[in-house]
């Protein structure tokens, strides 16, 4: 097998720039956060609270920019019958950054949360946390799975190694560096990864366009010579099925830790706004390079005379590495010291964003799970560990996913599937719904979860057992066994009736619960899940009284109570507690007592 030495050599700079950021970071910020008493498991989730508008406006760009946004977009461009018009993601991320930052940035940071899965323990107990973090380690395991296939594939073309071995090497890589200073190095990393982004594409640009093997891409925009054209279409049977994976991609793109985690890293509820609002714009900026490339590279891609060339004459379609497409045409269409140069430069930028999920994952076990639900007198130290052995934990289980699972943008729409359906709805229920406890959570979960899964999956060939209006059974020809394979089109909008009604029944069992328990037409002794009746039990995470300041930090909060770790204080604060005319929790047990 020949190794490409100098891609090789391009992969290991860009990869030591990465670590040397890194650990940079690391080293810089290493006392952040300790002069207001923050423990260290805390300052690596959310950095201590003092991250800037230029450094966080760049992280959560390069959020959104990574391995799928650029290699999954230019593999649907250049898929017959796709084309430009059914590449959403880009645009359809930066509306939700929008949306992100207009209803849910301030009110997530200006209470002093710490992770996403805060509010849903607080509101609706530790038990229905647990369930809730499920469809959320699911889908920052689909997002880094995304990403680390990505990579793989660059890498592979780069130096003509085996994609799994890539994958492989790429995700230890991607773990050691998140070990290495926690959000502060992602943070910084992520700056990195934006900068090589855009300045790698572009430089490749000139050359793929320049190159005698590479046709008039104008003429093919809208006219049939070789393929469909490359701007694609939307047919009206399709109408429903486009609007609803944008839908996803919209509102599905909100509720991730990924998100939060930079949101309630910011000094400030309006900085945290401004944020998003900066990462918007980001992604619609550098959108602009990436549409003027995907049609050049993905284009290029079906219309080269592949004969010209030194990848052969059979094209990549034909070949099933239509997810490889940018790298390969990259590789073969630049000279060596651009392809290298580029090819470097997005392996390593896009590095940066699997770190980030790792992390947030990671967080979320550490503290909601680990900590919150198991043990609330843990040492700082142990859930320092903690993070540690879960970072490698989901680490593998992310490489298991982009080794098992085919195309990369699959696994990006399947990341975003899981928290639309069934954590969007519940976090707007707790944060803008008066009165949603356990009951109606459970069964908004449950309706979500059955009517989602009963749609069925063709990427991972789960059959539905629910048929929607204007479901087809289609067929496909496997480009090199030649099998045909059978699946379910489901062209009704199932993905947002089935977010539809996992809200709607979480309110309305949500009220129900209340009405039958208050009004006593069912006993107290059913309150099983302590959610109506007996609402601040134990169960029940413990709540503190939020100051009149939406700009709060963490020194503003009044602590909880003594037996809970100094990491949990001034976590939980719920203006609903205040507002209803009950006392503070603390009050109500000393009567109950």
């Amino acid at each position: 097998m020949a190794i490409h030495v100098e891609g090789l050599v391009a992969i290991v700079i860009f990869y030591l720039l990465i670590l040397f950021v890194g650990i940079w970071a690391a080293w810089k910020n290493k006392n952040s956060g300790v002069a207001e008493g923050m423990d260290r498991s805390e300052n690596i989730m959310v950095g201590g609270r003092d991250i800037g508008l230029f450094v966080g406006g760049f992280t959560m760009t390069a959020t959104w920019v990574g391995g799928g946004y650029i290699n999954g977009t230019a593999e649907y461009v250049y898929l017959p019958g796709y084309g430009l018009a059914w590449a959403q993601a880009p645009f359809g991320y930066a509306l939700s950054l929008v949306v992100g930052g207009l209803f849910f940035a301030k009110p997530m940071r200006s209470r002093g949360y710490v992770t996403m899965l805060d509010p849903f323990q607080q509101i609706y107990g530790k038990r229905m946390g647990g369930l809730l973090f499920i469809p959320a380690l699911m889908g920052e395991i689909f997002w880094s799975a995304a990403i680390l296939s990505a990579l793989g594939a660059t890498l592979s073309v780069i130096v003509d190694i085996n994609i799994n071995m890539s994958v492989v090497i790429s995700a230890l890589i991607a773990i050691f560096y998140t070990l290495v200073g926690g959000l502060y190095s992602v943070a910084y990393t992520d700056v990195v990864q934006l900068f090589c982004i855009f300045l790698g594409l572009w430089v490749s640009v000139p050359f793929a366009l320049s190159n005698p093997a590479v046709s008039n891409i104008g003429l093919t925009a809208k006219t049939e010579v070789h393929q469909l054209p490359w701007l694609g279409s939307i047919k009206t049977e399709n109408i429903f099925q486009w609007m609803d994976n944008f839908c996803l991609l919209m509102l599905g793109g909100i509720p991730w830790q990924v998100y939060f985690q930079r949101v309630l890293s910011a000094s400030s509820a309006t900085y945290a706004q401004v944020l998003s609002f900066l990462a918007a714009f980001g992604c619609l900026v550098m959108a602009v390079p990436h549409v003027l490339i995907w049609p050049v590279l993905s284009w290029g891609a079906f219309q080269t005379d592949w004969n010209q060339t030194s990848y052969g004459p059979v094209p990549p379609m034909k070949r099933d590495q239509s997810d490889m497409i940018l790298p390969i045409v990259l590789q073969h269409l630049c000279p060596p010291y651009i392809s290298f140069f580029g090819l470097g430069a997005v392996s390593a930028a896009v590095m940066s964003s699997a770190d980030s999920s790792i992390l947030s994952a990671s967080s979320m076990f550490a503290r909601n799970i680990y900590q919150l639900a198991f043990r609330q007198s843990a040492s700082d130290r142990e859930i320092v560990w903690v993070m540690r052995i879960t970072i490698f934990v989901f680490g593998a289980l992310a490489t298991a996913m982009a080794l098992l699972t085919g195309t990369v943008y699959g696994l990006w729409y399947l990341s975003s599937d899981l928290v639309y359906v069934i954590i969007f709805p519940q976090l707007i229920s707790v944060l803008f719904v008066k009165g949603t406890n356990t009951y109606g959570s459970v069964a908004g979960y449950v309706f979500g979860m059955l009517l989602r899964i009963g749609g069925g999956e063709p990427y991972l060939k789960l059959p539905p057992f629910i048929y929607y209006p204007g479901w087809s059974r289609e067929s496909r020809v496997h480009h090199l066994t030649k099998n045909v394979e059978y699946y379910i089109n489901q062209r009704f909008p199932f993905k947002t009736m089935s977010m539809l009604a996992s809200f709607l029944g979480n309110v309305l069992f949500s009220y129900l619960a209340k009405y039958l328990f208050e009004s006593g037409k069912l006993s107290p002794k059913y309150d099983f899940l302590d959610a109506v009746l007996s609402k601040h039990s134990k169960e029940i995470m413990d709540k503190a009284t939020l100051v009149g300041n939406d700009n709060i930090i963490l020194s503003e909060l009044a602590p909880v109570k003594p037996r809970l770790s100094t990491a949990l204080a001034g976590t939980f604060t719920n203006k609903e507690a205040l507002s209803d005319g009950e006392s503070s929790p603390d009050s109500s047990n000393n009567e109950n007592e």
